[in-house]
């Protein structure tokens, strides 16, 4: 064959791959194909769906694609977990991640159907948001000191509900529990919503939870603030004391929550997702909201969600150890 024929059938060879590698590079890189759901592990009504629908509804704005999301709660978190781990990693399926799910579970549970570590990848941390401590009125103690003073003086008289086991209002009272020496009964529910029926109705008489979850009935008067959970006051309720204030030098704990997704999806996904959660952090939206709610919002690359939730790990298994918080 003459070198020049043979050149051209060169080019020709290597065009048509070419060609056919590029629609599988744009296969990657063309997300969200289609309408992408946003699986959220507790009932509506808390402080995690809150900020789920408040990212969701501008990456909808962005993305041209419908971001959905579905609350699925039960087992802790497990069954959204376990549902999301099952899903085709293509970053149509994603999951908010948590304190509860990535850093107790796996030391609160015997056994989980996956690895947190291992099955997911993290995307991005969407927010920090305060634990806020709060106590029905009908309680007779006017701050934290005196409600500290009122349970030890009563063991096993009251009781606190959670959005449900290794929620975060959970683990702050079971935390709170450990530092003070109280003993508090603890009632999990399906979630934030119908925990806080019961505790404006007087059933159950304190609870931890986001302020978003907290504020308004705060205000009206139907809750009392008594402590926050972070290392200094938080500008919404700036005549509620810290714990650490309290005496409890070494105390924080706050509700955080992230993106993650199953493990196997194409790094050049996760990448432009970070990237679009980013953006959908910076918008008025969702900073008006998140400051209205004292909520530091994330947004950093999967390198940094993923040392940030190893952390967490570390400091909870330690927690969960010496409080032996079980699932109940």
């Amino acid at each position: 064959m003459p070198l020049a024929s043979t050149s051209i059938t060169r080019r020709l060879v290597l065009g048509a791959a070419a060609a056919v590698a590029l629609p599988s590079l744009r296969a990657q890189t063309a997300w969200p194909s289609k309408s992408v759901r946003f699986l959220v592990p507790f009932a509506p009504g808390g402080t995690s769906e809150i900020v789920a629908r408040s990212v969701a509804a501008e990456l909808t704005r962005q993305l041209g694609q419908s971001v959905y999301v579905e609350n699925k709660p039960g087992g802790a978190g497990v069954v959204a977990m376990v549902e999301a781990v099952k899903a085709p990693p293509d970053g149509h399926t994603i999951i908010l991640g948590h304190v509860g799910t990535l850093a107790v579970n796996p030391y609160m549970l015997a056994n989980q159907p996956y690895d947190v570590n291992k099955d997911f990848v993290p995307v991005t941390l969407l927010a920090k948001v305060p634990n806020v401590f709060v106590i029905h009125p009908d309680v007779p103690a006017k701050n934290f000191k005196e409600f500290v003073a009122y349970a030890k003086a009563n063991p096993g008289k009251l009781s606190y509900g959670s959005a449900g086991n290794a929620s975060a209002g959970h683990l702050a009272m079971e935390y709170l529990k450990l530092v003070t020496g109280m003993f508090i009964t603890h009632i999990p529910y399906r979630g934030t919503g119908p925990q806080l029926t019961d505790l404006l109705a007087g059933r159950t008489q304190a609870s931890s939870a986001g302020l978003p979850a907290l504020g308004a009935h705060i205000r009206a008067g139907k809750l009392r603030a008594i402590a926050v959970g972070t290392q200094q006051r938080i500008a919404a309720l700036p005549d509620v004391p810290t714990v650490a204030e309290m005496g409890f030098k070494d105390f924080e704990t706050s509700q955080w929550y992230g993106i993650l997704a199953p493990a196997g999806t194409p790094p050049d996904v996760v990448r432009k997702m970070q990237e679009e959660s980013f953006k959908a952090l910076r918008s008025s939206a969702v900073t008006e909201r998140f400051a209205h709610d004292s909520a530091v919002g994330g947004g950093g690359p999967s390198a940094e969600f993923a040392a940030f939730i190893g952390r967490e790990q570390k400091t909870w298994s330690d927690i969960v150890k010496r409080a032996q918080i079980k699932a109940d």
